[in-house]
């Protein structure tokens, strides 16, 4: 009977749970908070000619859209929010705030009588005449699934690209190139060897600047593979139906393209070997040099230890490699950066971490070459914003410049070509966004640190002198309101020498004489770098919603942390190899390390009971921190994880693991391991992730059956990926996630 009544209670707590007060008040807290701010700015978009930018910042109740004079720093509302909203809401058929207007970027258009703007993703456009909002029209381009197979089955935009003269234009008829007078005129000639398996994409038509060549991309096909859902409850109706979704995944066979040049005048075809690039992962856009004689595309080779750029003659088809870059381990896709030199095929502007650390390189383009290293040191180039070829010279963000600073935080510079010259834009110990104008000559400055709100200047680019203050945050209601900034803290990693940096969230009624449990927020993910650097918990750069959750548990009675682990980015080359073919790491070791040290500083820190939570690709190290590290990780709230890398998207996996599909995929794998399972976990996944394939989250499931492992599982019927982790009026993924750490974990003691 006591074993019964034992069982009965705890199927109860989970009820219980809905009216714990610690639970309520952690939910409500983002309402409390969540518009306390005020003149919090956020990075500046300019217009393409240069004479305004606007901004996004923070008012009483939420957001404001600035619009800026760029010569008289005036400032104006950018548009009337109250009319955007009410046609947003006329379209939508919803209510629609105007402090919180449903986007957080727009683009002015049609000489400032529209913007256009993006929600959830889909294209939509807001007259400022009359104020009609509506989905853009407009054929796009062909979708691409991960950017590496086209769905064949959508159209490709195919309108007539005009030659520079405009007599005569070029346009794909039955999978095959055709040129023809403009307007639809006379058919000059067209080839005869394109067919639906080995086609001429007209996507990629590019005319030579003297109109004598006509090149563009043929490409054989990958494999199509669809992932099916099924949507079990659609709104508005009773029986299921079914999702498609073009998903490549690791190995699947994809777009095989090739160059091709064409003399426009007699049809003439040039074949390119594709000795220098066999078996692309992805051509870029193909760019002609100004001269007309050659044009040049980057490459990266399946696999990512392979890229370049490569120059093509015009005249005999003839290609040179004008700069290739190797690794033993990996080039990073999303890091590659090129630039051709004033247009001539003569230099290039190339990014590297050959030397252990990204820096920047000019480049011999005829040769491959380097002519001069540009940057160099134990600090890491992060953005290129600006390069002007006549004072040759380059303007770029770098992180890890300043002895005794946060490594991560962003600094702005200038310097010559020859590596002369090199000038620190912007000062302070504070992470920095900057938002360069179209001539380079000046840009907005938006700087911040975890514990100072953010600034937003207007700064001169040669001098980095402060010629205007745009904004300055105000942060006092937050403070009243009980608001406290994370703590910073460093210790050393796995090696006993490299600084590891994190975050430490505690309770607002922390007593340091309770112990608490411990939580961590985990993303550690290869392609970044994850812990805040700027304001928290709504500024520019702060990752908003991570913050205030972190805090929503903090208030539950234990102390949260996040933490940069090494595998991610942002660091040196080597730092970041740890990743390769090893995600099943996550940087444990020295996060484990991490928190020992902050224990071994703070008695109230038990490390005895340690939770771990994540979405995603954190979703997958939450799962693997209970499989491979259970002697310190007790228990885990996992969101759409992309548990079994074989089962995920296509290029964020190959990317970090490499292809062919390995043992490395296996080393990593959810499914593989599910046996290895100690601690609690709690699985949660949306019925309609269109970013991980939800069967991923399934097959953990059966293989945790299979093993007879004790574990909670939350479906949600068309939950879509950010399930669980985003808010909503009734913020239940939340509730579930809150009472399943209580439960596991137990608050302050």
């Amino acid at each position: 009977m006591r074993r019964a009544l034992l069982t009965l209670a705890l199927l109860a707590t989970p009820a219980l749970a809905q009216t714990d007060p610690r639970v309520a008040r952690s939910i409500a807290l983002r309402d409390q908070w969540q518009w306390l701010t005020r003149d919090i700015a956020f990075p500046a978009e300019w217009d393409a000619d240069g004479r305004h930018f606007h901004y996004r910042k923070t008012v009483a109740g939420g957001f404001a859209f600035v619009d800026v004079d760029a010569a008289t720093r005036a400032k104006t509302v950018a548009f009337d929010a109250a009319a955007v909203a009410k046609g947003l809401g006329k379209a939508l058929r919803k209510t629609v705030d105007p402090r919180r207007l449903p986007f957080e970027h727009f683009a002015f258009a049609g000489e400032r009588r529209a913007i256009d703007f993006a929600i959830d993703y889909a294209p939509w456009r807001c007259t400022l005449t009359d104020y009609v909002c509506a989905p853009a029209s407009g054929e796009g381009p062909r979708p691409r699934g991960f950017g590496v197979v086209r769905d064949l089955k959508v159209p490709a935009r195919n309108v007539p690209h005009r030659s520079p003269d405009g007599a005569r234009e070029a346009l794909v008829i039955d999978d095959n190139l055709v040129l023809r007078a403009a307007g639809g005129g006379a058919e000059a000639w067209r080839s005869q060897d394109g067919s639906p398996g080995d086609f001429y994409d007209p996507e990629t038509i590019s005319w030579s600047p003297d109109g004598k060549w006509v090149a563009l991309y043929r490409v054989r096909p990958g494999y199509r593979r669809i992932v099916t859902r099924v949507v079990s409850s659609p709104k508005g109706e009773v029986q299921p139906v079914l999702a498609e979704q073009l998903y490549p995944k690791p190995g699947d066979a994809i777009d095989q393209e090739r160059p091709v040049l064409f003399e426009a005048e007699t049809g003439r075809r040039v074949d390119v070997s594709n000795a220098l690039f066999p078996n692309p992962w992805q051509l870029g856009a193909i760019s002609w040099r100004k001269d007309g004689r050659s044009f040049a595309f980057d490459y990266m080779q399946r696999g990512f230890q392979h890229a370049g750029v490569i120059a093509v003659d015009a005249e005999t088809g003839a290609a040179h490699e004008a700069v290739r870059e190797d690794a033993k381990t990996f080039i990073f896709n999303e890091r590659r950066y090129a630039h051709d030199v004033g247009d001539q095929g003569r230099e290039l502007i190339w990014a590297s971490e050959r030397d252990g650390w990204r820096h920047l390189y000019l480049i011999d383009a005829a040769t491959g070459r380097v002519k001069r290293q540009i940057t160099r040191g134990k600090w890491v180039v992060r953005d290129i914003a600006h390069v002007d070829d006549e004072q040759r010279r380059i303007w770029f963000s770098a992180s890890g410049v300043t002895p005794g600073e946060d490594p991560y935080h962003k600094h702005w510079f200038r310097v010559d070509f020859d590596g002369r010259n090199l000038t620190r834009l912007t000062d302070g110990n504070e992470t920095h966004e900057a938002s360069f104008a179209p001539d380079g000559r000046t840009f907005v400055d938006v700087h911040s640190r975890t514990d100072v709100p953010e600034v937003a200047d207007v700064r001169d680019a040669v001098t980095g002198t402060v010629l205007a203050t745009l904004e300055r945050g105000d942060v006092r209601a937050l403070a009243a309101a009980g608001y406290r900034p994370p703590e910073p803290f460093v210790a050393k990693g796995r090696d006993g020498a490299t600084d590891i940096y994190g975050l430490v969230v505690r309770p607002r009624d922390y007593d340091p004489a309770k112990h608490y449990a411990v939580i961590e927020n985990i993303y550690a993910g290869p392609h970044d770098s994850f812990v805040p650097k700027g304001y928290w918990p709504f500024g520019a750069f702060s990752g908003g919603d991570k913050a205030m959750g972190m805090q929503q548990i903090a208030d539950l009675g234990f102390i949260v942390v996040m933490i940069d682990g090494m595998g991610t980015a942002n660091r040196s080359k080597a730092f970041h190899d740890v990743a390769w073919k090893n995600l099943a790491d996550s940087g444990f070791p020295d996060r484990i390390a991490w928190m020992k040290a902050l224990a071994a500083k703070d008695a109230s820190v038990d490390l005895s009971r340690v939770g771990i939570y994540g979405g995603s690709a954190g979703g997958q190290s939450t799962l693997n921190a209970l499989l491979f590290h259970p002697e310190f990780y007790k228990a885990g709230v996992a969101f759409a994880g992309c548990f079994d890398n074989r089962m995920d998207k296509i290029d964020w996996n190959e990317q970090w693991l490499g292809w062919p599909v390995d043992a490395s995929y296996l080393a990593a794998s959810g499914v593989v391991h599910a046996d290895k399972l100690q601690g609690k976990l709690l699985l949660v996944v949306g019925e309609q992730d269109s970013n991980v394939d939800p069967a991923s989250t399934m097959q953990v499931v059966d293989a945790l059956v299979r093993a007879d492992k004790d574990f909670e599982l939350l479906v949600v019927p068309n939950g879509e990926h950010t399930v669980g982790r985003s808010t909503g009026p009734v913020a239940y993924g939340q509730r579930r996630e809150y009472d399943f750490f209580l439960r596991a974990l137990g608050g302050a003691r």
